[in-house]
């Protein structure tokens, strides 16, 4: 599985509330329009930025810290972004991004910056930024875990093959 993208660049410790601001948490139940409003706490125009189906969010430490809540990943996906690239993610985030098909991935971010054009390759470990000739070897992503992105995450996963297999 490959994905490809031009990076938006975050920071360090970009929470659940940076992502989508609670006070939308219950005024908003539709995820499009949900969407429209990621990271407007800290960058008004963040939305403006995003070209579907190619945008990769890149940040720094500690991605997606803070509450569980799961309208954190899927603003993300549901705004069009399709990976984040990051030094390191809380935990709960992890793990409820690829439960929605979010994929994410831990590299170190340093030398990205705004705009580059970003290769991320399961299937052979790699992750390359093209614009300055770069890359690094991540962890190959296990084939089961590649199927529940490509097909949406966990519940499209059980629709579609009836089962969870191992």
């Amino acid at each position: 599985m490959r994905i490809e993208g031009k990076s938006i660049k975050l920071g360090d410790n970009i929470n659940t509330d940076f992502i989508i601001s609670g006070r939308y948490k219950f005024a908003i139940t539709d995820m499009k329009e949900l969407a429209k409003h990621i990271m407007e706490d800290i960058d008004p125009d963040f939305p403006s930025k995003i070209v579907p189906g190619k945008s990769i969010i890149v940040a720094g430490n500690n991605f997606g810290m803070g509450s569980s809540r799961e309208q954190a990943p899927l603003v993300i996906k549901e705004s069009g972004i399709v990976a984040v690239v990051a030094k390191s993610f809380a935990r709960i985030f992890y793990r409820n991004a690829f439960n929605i098909g979010l994929a994410l991935v831990e590299v170190d971010t340093a030398g990205i910056s705004e705009g580059d054009e970003l290769l991320i390759d399961f299937d052979e470990g790699k992750f390359k930024n093209l614009t300055k000739n770069t890359g690094s070897d991540i962890k190959p992503l296990p084939e089961f875990m590649q199927k529940l992105l490509m097909e949406g995450g966990v519940v499209n996963y059980i629709k579609k093959y009836k089962e969870l297999k191992v």
